[in-house]
């Protein structure tokens, strides 16, 4: 693999070691000094001052509003970076890295800004910013199946490169197409073939990360321990990732695409209960999700409140899905009119915007989002079905009129899911559990009233299902971070039984063994956010 440039000798990296500090409100001498120690530990090639913005740079806050996909954190209260860096070059990760140390600084690393609690481009001590957004080159090699991909990349961007080589390979990741690499990747990444090839994580062959000392490693160099530990042990506790090396799997020229909705309250809640029966039960090739929509926005759009969504992707031809699912699943109704065939590739852009055929795949590099909202997510494993009544009861939340957009996503496991090790990776949640649910709630009014309207809501509703999840502990998916489970000190250091809370409901019993990679690999705690692995 070769970055968007040369990497620079590792010879020539080492570390300052300063007691200077770069406070809030830094002088122009601490910008200076700490602008001189950037130039100095970077590649004179690629001098990294043309990628450094701050708050007096007309372009800041541009670069920063970019990449938020929240708007819960683009309030003018909201903590802002002391500097932005859009490394164009590793040596410019590894200057800021090694800068960052000796000047006191934390690094938030950021490649798409799809964060829910956005821990990827905000902190609450001095820091700065590491925007990914210009390493985002992808090297797709058809011959051997594999690619190597930038971690600024997007999801798009890596699904249109796949397409432009062949229309038979493809990598097993999320829908959306404006998720960066470098998050998906690191807390495991799960789509809609998951039950035939696993999470994005399980795909991983290779990767090259910067350390806490500025050194960059690859898969041979960093060791067993650590290269388990990126593969789905959330991202920013290790080091930041410049590249990921994955395996490409196969997939027919044709896959079938489906959607089918149901309003009838009695026959959807009756399809929803007898849904957990079947969708981790089915072949590892069809994928057969839920979502259920709510709220307000529905309703003044003209689509009945609430709505169940069955939604599916199969590896292989309509008639085939549909007559699969008349057997196993003939109380759905599917046919073949609720479908459309397409390449893999086509499939990627079909599926966000409803089954319909497209024209083009360029919408795929597009970074930009069409809506921005407020919005917080929950989400919780499933280990036995949940009972009818509980899911009228979640029928009729769904109903509110207080609440903008709410949902509940059902993803069905089984297949592969439940064939690789809960320790394979730090991802644990395998095989003892049917699906996965996200809880999601969106809105527009920004006031700080509807803002606790809205978590109210949620966090009802989560506590409301508490009897009918995973227990002991209640489980939870790391790339939907959610600081209400529990978190590290915001403005330092935490312990080990404190980070339990949270650790032991993303990653089971694989917490034990990150936190002692994290100690072996960052003992004194350089990379941290709210969520990060701790030391011992």
């Amino acid at each position: 693999m070769k970055f968007s440039s040369t990497l620079i000798p590792l010879s020539l990296v080492f570390i300052v070691v300063s007691s200077a500090s770069l406070c809030a409100s830094a002088s122009p001498q601490k910008y200076q000094n700490f602008l001189q120690c950037l130039s100095e530990h970077s590649s004179k090639s690629y001098p990294i001052s043309k990628v450094v913005y701050t708050p007096i740079n007309s372009s800041y806050s541009s670069v920063l509003d970019f990449s938020i996909r929240n708007l819960l954190f683009s309030k003018p209260e909201t903590p802002k970076p002391l500097l932005i860096i859009t490394p164009s070059h590793v040596s410019h990760i590894q200057a800021a890295v090694i800068c960052s140390k000796s000047h006191g600084l934390q690094i938030r690393t950021r490649s798409g800004g799809h964060d829910f609690e956005g821990l990827s481009y905000v902190a609450y001590r001095p820091f700065i910013v590491v925007d990914l957004i210009n390493l985002r080159s992808v090297k797709v090699e058809v011959e051997n199946n594999t690619a190597w991909v930038e971690s600024g990349a997007t999801l798009g961007e890596l699904y249109y490169r796949i397409g432009e080589k062949s229309r038979t390979l493809a990598f097993p990741a999320g829908v959306c197409p404006t998720v960066g690499i470098g998050g998906h990747f690191s807390g495991g990444g799960y789509g809609l073939m998951l039950r035939k090839f696993g999470l994005a994580a399980d795909n991983v062959i290779d990767a090259y990360l910067v350390d806490a000392n500025g050194k960059v490693l690859d898969k041979e160099s960093m060791g067993e321990d650590l290269f388990w530990a990126i593969r789905g042990g959330g991202g920013g506790s290790f080091g930041i990732v410049v590249a990921w090396k994955i395996k490409l799997v196969p997939v027919p020229e044709t896959v079938t695409i489906c959607s089918t909705d149901r309003n009838l309250e009695e026959d959807a809640i009756k399809l929803i209960h007898r849904w957990q029966y079947v969708g981790n039960k089915l072949d590892e090739n069809i994928y057969l999700g839920i979502i259920l929509t709510g709220g307000n926005a529905s309703t003044q759009a003209g689509i009945t409140n609430p709505t169940a969504r069955f939604f599916s992707l199969f590896l292989g031809r309509a008639d085939e899905l549909v007559t699969t699912l008349s057997t196993i699943f003939p109380e759905l109704g599917l046919i073949k009119q609720d479908c459309v065939e397409a390449s893999w590739v086509e499939s990627t852009l079909i599926i966000p915007i409803g089954v319909q055929p497209i024209e083009t795949l360029e919408p795929l590099l597009n970074r930009t989002l069409t809506t921005l909202d407020s919005t917080k997510i929950k989400s919780d494993y499933i280990t036995e079905p949940i009972p009818v009544a509980a899911i009228k009861d979640i029928w009729q939340r769904l109903k509110t009129q207080d609440i903008e957009t709410s949902q509940l996503v059902f993803v069905p496991y089984g297949g592969r899911m439940s064939q690789i090790s809960e320790s394979e990776t730090p991802f644990s949640h395998r095989a003892r559990y049917l699906f996965k649910i996200g809880y999601v709630v969106g809105w527009k009014d920004q006031s700080l009233k509807a803002k606790k309207r809205h978590i109210s809501w949620l966090r009802e509703v989560y506590e409301y299902m508490a009897p009918f999840v995973s227990k002991s502990p209640r489980a939870a998916y790391t790339n939907y971070r959610d600081l209400d489970i529990g978190s590290n000190n915001k403005y330092g250091k935490t312990s080990y039984k404190r980070a339990s809370v949270w650790g032991l409901k993303y990653f089971g019993n694989n917490f034990d063994r990150l936190v002692y990679v994290k100690t072996k690999v960052d003992p004194y705690d350089f990379f941290r956010h709210e969520q990060s692995i701790p030391t011992l």
